[in-house]
């Protein structure tokens, strides 16, 4: 799994070949200047012969090719270092773009059974590891890789025999930071799992903070954030103790290594089969050899760390897609008829929710669903709206099965008013304009009136330019529950769905948003869930939802008559005023 994350990782940098490329030749012409530094050290060293006699003209020659060498390097190295970090930053927005793109694919449910906070996590948290290690990593094993191989080069040529010291002993670095590698994958895996359920938790208890105070949740939200927050630590604790034994192995072996080049570089010398210069040539390029392998090393617990966050990521990017739509006709010119043809619907196999459930719906009726909570209300508009599958029968709209005609046809044909309100980081204008970017200011100002937001608008600071925060800022409920009426207002779709669309709004307001709504769905049909029944008393058609099936049906006249569950209902409503 790991060695098939690190290819997919590379193969988004297939398309940034242009500075891979420039960086190989950069971090070769940088490492060869750093080689040559070493060489030419021995060398001047050879020059000081003994006591008042050093060659300082040869020594002003190399000191001068030596700075030479530095300068080429140090310049070579920072545009190695600039095409990498090109590389890997652009890499982690592909990867990042795929990462959302993907999103916006995926079948409803796929979010909704998982947590926001992780998801934004995903996307963050740990692309943003996977940047970090591609950034440090891909500079470090370049740049290691050539001096490994050019010292490998230098210390044959000056002396065969002591080079094959360092050869052999430095698999035992390699052995021993491959086999801490592996053990701590694992240990990064695990902590980016409960990283993601930390900040699920902390999205929610921010999000609903209001909530938290007002049932006194605060202790019980900080007990169960303290628990994931202590199993973050440990698996945190665990991943950087493994990690960080790494370096310190690494590095014991190598000084080891150095250590065995330093005594046998000591007797050549006494023997003469070496200079002292090339000695400390010898020395200085076997810590360099080494070297790369303690920064590799370092490397390798981001990397894990970093392979360990990409699975994550592409656990969501290789999820299935929603069914395509490709070839499928437009639903085009809706007279507004929906039946639901035998329907049933789960959202979990062995736990049924609608059961065989047959209704009729003529053009532009006004069709309320009423029923206790968890009935199937939602459930059954999610159904009409194509969020979710019908797992037997079928939805049919104008004539049309609504899994042979396009998402987004069918979606554009009904405007939507749900009880939870969603408004974004922006202007008062571009949220009323959000369905239709290209509207001109006198509709949305028409838009504005007829849903009588108009007039609390325009005592806002900037009125229509004010910008609000997301989901609607300082805004009250109710003001926001008005502009997301604007907003369908706008659009003007041919079908209506309204969800409990006026429940956070004052008495007098809702009367006023009510004959809005009259005008609005005159000739439209529409489905209007409402705990108020009062509100419902003139529909065309009231649908009463038990269990997952439609009890009654009727108009409210003859449910009343019928005295059955949906008088109870009604009875109750009332007795509650």
């Amino acid at each position: 799994m790991t060695v098939k994350t690190m290819k997919r990782i590379f193969s988004y940098t297939a398309k940034y070949r242009k500075n891979f490329v420039l960086a190989v030749i950069f971090a070769v012409i940088g490492v060869a200047g750093s080689l040559l530094v070493p060489i030419l050290t021995g060398r001047a060293i050879d020059h000081i012969v003994g006591k008042n006699d050093v060659q300082f003209d040869r020594i002003l020659r190399i000191l001068l090719t030596l700075a030479a060498s530095v300068i080429i390097s140090s310049i070579s190295q920072w545009i190695m270092a600039k095409n990498s970090n090109i590389l890997s930053s652009l890499t982690a927005r592909d990867i990042r773009d795929q990462y959302l793109e993907k999103l916006s694919r995926v079948p409803v449910g796929f979010v909704d059974s998982r947590s926001r906070g992780d998801l934004i996590s995903r996307a963050s948290v740990d692309i943003e590891t996977v940047s970090d290690a591609l950034t440090q990593g891909f500079t470090q094993f370049l740049t290691g890789i050539v001096t490994i191989a050019g010292t490998l080069i230098f210390m044959v040529c000056i002396d065969l025999k002591i080079a094959l010291i360092v050869i052999v002993l430095t698999p035992l670095s390699l052995a021993a930071a491959w086999i801490i590698a592996k053990l701590t994958h694992n240990a990064f895996t695990d902590q980016s799992t409960v990283r993601g359920k930390l900040s699920g938790l902390a999205d929610e208890m921010i999000k609903n903070q209001n909530l938290v105070e007002a049932f006194d949740y605060t202790e019980k939200a900080e007990e169960r954030f303290e628990a994931i927050n202590d199993r973050f630590g440990s698996s945190g604790l665990k991943a950087t103790f493994l990690s960080s034994m790494t370096n310190p192995v690494t590095r014991f072996i190598n000084g080891i290594i150095y250590a065995l080049v330093g005594m046998f570089g000591a007797l050549s010398v006494v023997k003469g089969r070496i200079t002292v210069g090339t000695l400390v040539s010898f020395l200085s390029y076997a810590n360099q050899y080494t070297k790369p392998f303690n920064e590799i090393s370092g490397v390798v617990s981001e990397l894990q760390n970093a392979l360990a966050s990409a699975e994550r990521v592409f656990a969501v990017i290789d999820s299935d897609d929603e069914e395509p739509d490709d070839g499928k006709p437009l639903l085009e010119d809706p007279d507004g008829s929906v039946l639901f043809n035998n329907i049933s619907f789960s959202y979990v196999p062995e736990k049924p929710l609608l059961t065989d459930i047959t209704i009729d719906v003529k053009p532009g009726q006004r069709v309320a669903i009423v029923g206790p909570t968890g009935c199937g209300k939602t459930t059954l508009i999610n159904l009409i709206m194509r969020f979710y599958d019908t797992t037997d029968g079928s939805v049919i709209i104008s004539g049309k099965n609504v899994r042979d005609v396009t998402r987004n046809s069918l979606r554009s044909c009904f405007g939507m008013v749900l009880q939870e309100t969603w408004l974004f980081n922006g202007t008062i204008r571009e949220n009323i304009a959000y369905g239709k970017p290209d509207a001109t200011e006198d509709e949305i100002l028409k838009a504005a009136k007829a849903a009588h937001a108009h007039s609390f608008i325009k005592r806002l600071p900037e009125g229509y330019d004010t910008v609000i925060g997301e989901n609607g800022g300082s805004l009250s409920q109710g003001q926001k529950q008005l502009l997301t009426i604007a907003r369908i207002m706008l659009t003007d779709p041919p079908m209506l769905i309204l969800d409990e669309a006026t429940s956070n709004i004052d008495i007098r307001t809702e009367v006023k948003i009510q004959k809005a709504f009259e005008e609005l769905m005159k000739g439209k049909t529409s489905f209007i869930i409402a705990h108020r029944l009062s509100t419902i008393r003139n529909t065309d058609m009231i649908l009463v939802m038990r269990d997952g099936n439609i009890v009654e049906h009727g108009s409210h006249k003859e449910l009343i008559n019928q005295n059955g569950f949906y008088r109870q209902l009604y009875e109750a409503a009332s007795a509650s005023k």
